[in-house]
């Protein structure tokens, strides 16, 4: 890929060609039939820009679900949010309500997409982690260890929740949700004190 992501004229083209998609998935309901060729037909847009921003449909099918899944993070937690407990419970449920409606979207075809989705996913929820803890007083932590942190933290929200919205019959969502924040914050009980003093 050779055009800069920061570019405002690449970030309307990547936008262009994702609400294009949106629109296809609207009209047909599941993701594995819409084709390169329909994505750009519908954003009015040739083929070779197309490619001159993504490798192949997969690689946008990727920056499409994290362009999605941040979309959801930030409408509930803007940039200036606090890195603190109570907002860890909305970006957990946020985690939750985006999964279970990720899961319910699905369709049967779909399912070949299922894992590149979610590691696109739990990748960006743990760079958001770790920005996020990184913009907290971190004296006496080292880097390894908040990376190793964000990365714990992360798999916890994000397995928890995957294999929760994959069953949601099994357990109902507050009660899991409740264990896997009883979870979460007595492991960050000793972070959460030295970094709200």
């Amino acid at each position: 890929m050779s055009v800069n992501p920061e570019d405002p004229r690449v970030k309307r083209t990547r936008q262009l060609f994702v609400q294009a998609f949106n629109d296809l998935v609207e009209k047909k309901r599941n993701v594995y039939s819409i084709s390169v060729h329909d994505i750009t037909n519908q954003a009015t847009i040739n083929r070779t820009t197309f490619y001159a921003h993504f490798q192949d449909k997969y690689d946008f099918l990727e920056y499409w679900m994290t362009e999605k899944f941040q979309m959801t993070i930030r409408d509930r937690l803007p940039e200036e949010t606090k890195c603190n407990a109570d907002n860890l419970r909305i970006l957990i449920q946020t985690i939750f309500d985006f999964l279970l409606r990720f899961q319910q979207c699905s369709t049967p075809g779909d399912k070949q997409f299922e894992a590149m989705f979610e590691n696109a996913m739990h990748q960006d929820l743990h760079r958001f982690l770790l920005k996020r803890i990184n913009e907290v007083d971190t004296k006496g932590f080292s880097q390894e260890k908040l990376e190793a942190m964000a990365l714990v933290i992360s798999w916890s929200i994000f397995g928890s929740a995957l294999q929760w919205s994959r069953n949601p019959q099994d357990r109902s969502v507050e009660t899991m949700f409740e264990e896997v924040i009883e979870v979460i914050s007595v492991n960050l009980a000793p972070f959460w004190e030295r970094t709200t003093s």
